[in-house]
């Protein structure tokens, strides 16, 4: 079989990363040496900074990076496309222009006999009650409403400066690093979710920009993928094993 490749937090588009334009170049190289090789590209949240749809109208840019998705999917690979918590507001506009298939919701699938949960991860066990509140008013079907009304030019600035702003706040632009299987929200998480679904082989997350490859049992391995701003990374499972790696341009392996 092909080659199945999972990767995650690329933030196109955000103004607190001044290399944001050699960055998509980077991104869309990865994919333009992996189309021959994949059956299937899944995105796990995230990719854009930001991200709105009007009904007539979307976030200029990113045309190298969507015309190489449509590029894609017309030659056949499936790309599954996974809302984050930054670019929650994806209508139809992706599924229609670029092929991809959408998903809103963790997703659990079997590729090649091993079962694969698949999800962003924002929202799965997360403690921060801040957190809670703000996903509940983003994922608001009368906000997103209140929030169409806004014209595009100030709708679209408002939120690349408040996607800036949340990055800015964090020490050097960066996550926190590992905090340890008590402290991650995302393995607490995956481990209770183990106990009543057993079956899972392969738990895959991105939000937290950290590289993790984690074994939860046996049989079970939980994934973090890292980002494309930090880490180039990007997981990709042969059909037997699943490997977690860094993009080095010109020198994809797998």
């Amino acid at each position: 079989m092909k080659n199945i490749y999972f990767l995650s937090d690329a933030h196109l588009g955000s103004r607190a990363i001044k290399h944001k334009r050699t960055q998509e170049r980077k991104l869309v190289r990865f994919l333009d040496e992996i189309k021959d090789k994949a059956s299937a590209v899944y995105l796990l949240g995230d990719i854009f900074d930001f991200w709105y749809e009007y009904k007539e109208v979307v976030p200029k840019g990113y045309t190298r990076f969507l015309g190489k998705l449509s590029e894609l999917t017309d030659n056949g690979v499936e790309v599954h496309f996974f809302i984050g918590n930054h670019d929650i507001w994806c209508d139809d506009y992706l599924e229609k222009e670029c092929g991809v298939i959408m998903h809103r919701s963790p997703f659990t699938t079997e590729i090649n006999g091993k079962v694969f949960y698949l999800a962003h991860g924002d929202g799965l066990g997360d403690p921060s009650k801040t957190f809670k509140i703000l996903r509940k008013m983003f994922h608001s079907r009368f906000l997103k409403w209140c929030y169409s009304n806004l014209h595009p030019r100030w709708g679209i600035d408002f939120g690349l400066s408040w996607a800036k702003h949340s990055r800015e706040k964090r020490v050097n632009g960066k996550d926190p690093d590992y905090l340890g299987e008590n402290k991650e929200f995302l393995i607490r998480y995956s481990k209770d979710y183990l106990k009543e679904h057993p079956d899972i082989n392969f738990f895959i997350y991105g939000h937290r920009h950290i590289m993790l490859d984690l074994m939860l049992s046996r049989d079970t391995r939980a994934i973090i993928l890292g980002d494309w701003i930090n880490y180039f990374s990007y997981a990709v499972f042969d059909g037997e094993h699943l490997f977690l790696e860094q993009y080095l341009e010109g020198d994809t392996q797998l």
